[in-house]
């Protein structure tokens, strides 16, 4: 349909192995994982890291909120670089590999340091691998987010998953109104479905959250922060969906997820570099995010959020984020 948004899903898609077949092998200290607090792409793969208590091995350069057409900037760093690869923008990372690169620079991404060039920007694999060929490096007690007996269905609910996702932008970036309608209501077919499923179970796949979760929930709690108003998806704030509502401030409140959460950038990111959509560049001071932190009630539906395993630790000090109230 004309107007329709299209995301280009075309990445950067040599893989850190533990056998290194493609010539980067898993090495401690090695690589930086290069990502945004407000990109909910990024997010998914800050979420696994620290559920897999891989802080120690593998350090993480945070971005900035905001960003140009050329890229990511590491504006939050003393000077404006990032004191492990001495960059100011991740464009210099895909350039030190690929010096005519045209394609857009994504977060998340992950660098080798010694080279200072960009081995991977894959969002989907990258946690795939971090749960997978870095398994010999995961913390006592990680939990399994991709269970070789449960993969057929995570990625068949991955599917349903990801029409949300995309969605939202969809919804967002449609250029014309028939573009809008489908994707709205594309969205809104999708996020019932979901709530369907989850209405008799705690978690998507399962008795253990799983990858599934890890990719549903970054959306989910920027729904009514950004998404709702924002990219125009206002049948419903997640807050007026109950089993939704209920789901995400499960996640929220389990170690690992809402620690990941930094409103305030999340909510810079959208409404300062969409101009088009925001003119103004004005970031609304609402809403009240605080319902996060309220009662869920999901343990009725049972469930064990890390299997056999156990809860990360704290964030490292550095990458805190601020309370939420």
């Amino acid at each position: 349909m004309a107007g329709e948004y299209e995301r280009d899903m075309n990445y950067v898609k040599t893989r850190i192995t533990a056998d290194g077949r493609d010539g980067y092998p898993v090495e401690p200290g090695r690589y930086r994982l290069v990502v945004a607090r407000a990109c909910p792409w990024a997010n998914r793969a800050v979420i696994v890291r620290r559920l897999l208590g891989l802080e120690p091995v593998l350090s993480m350069g945070i971005a900035g909120p905001t960003h140009d057409q050329r890229s990511w900037r590491f504006d939050l760093d003393p000077g404006g670089r990032d004191p492990v690869l001495g960059i100011e923008r991740l464009q210099e990372a895909f350039l030190a590999r690929f010096p005519d690169y045209a394609k857009g620079i994504t977060v998340p991404a992950i660098v080798d340091i010694p080279s200072g060039q960009v081995v991977t920007n894959d969002f989907p694999q990258i946690t795939l691998d971090l749960s997978s060929e870095w398994r010999e490096h995961h913390r006592p007690g990680a939990p399994d987010l991709y269970p070789e007996d449960l993969r057929g269905e995570i990625d068949e609910i991955g599917d349903l998953v990801f029409r949300v996702n995309n969605g939202v932008y969809k919804t967002g970036f449609a250029r014309t109104q028939g573009a809008h309608e489908k994707a709205f209501t594309d969205l809104f077919e999708a996020l019932d479905q979901l709530s369907d499923r989850l209405a008799g179970q705690r978690y998507l796949v399962g008795d253990t959250i799983t990858e599934a979760d890890v990719h549903l929930f970054p959306t989910l709690v920027r729904f009514d922060a950004v998404y709702h108003g924002h990219f125009k998806c206002n049948r419903h704030k997640i807050t007026e969906m109950p089993v939704l509502r209920d789901y995400t401030r499960d996640l929220f409140q389990t170690p690992g997820f809402g620690d990941t959460i930094h409103f305030p950038q999340i909510k810079e990111h959208y409404y300062v570099v969409h101009r088009n959509l925001n003119p103004s560049g004005i970031v609304p001071a609402g809403p009240d995010l605080s319902d996060l932190l309220h009662p869920h009630g999901r343990d009725r539906l049972g469930g064990r959020p890390f299997g056999n395993g156990t809860p990360p630790g704290p964030p490292p000090e550095s990458e805190r984020v601020p309370d939420l109230v």
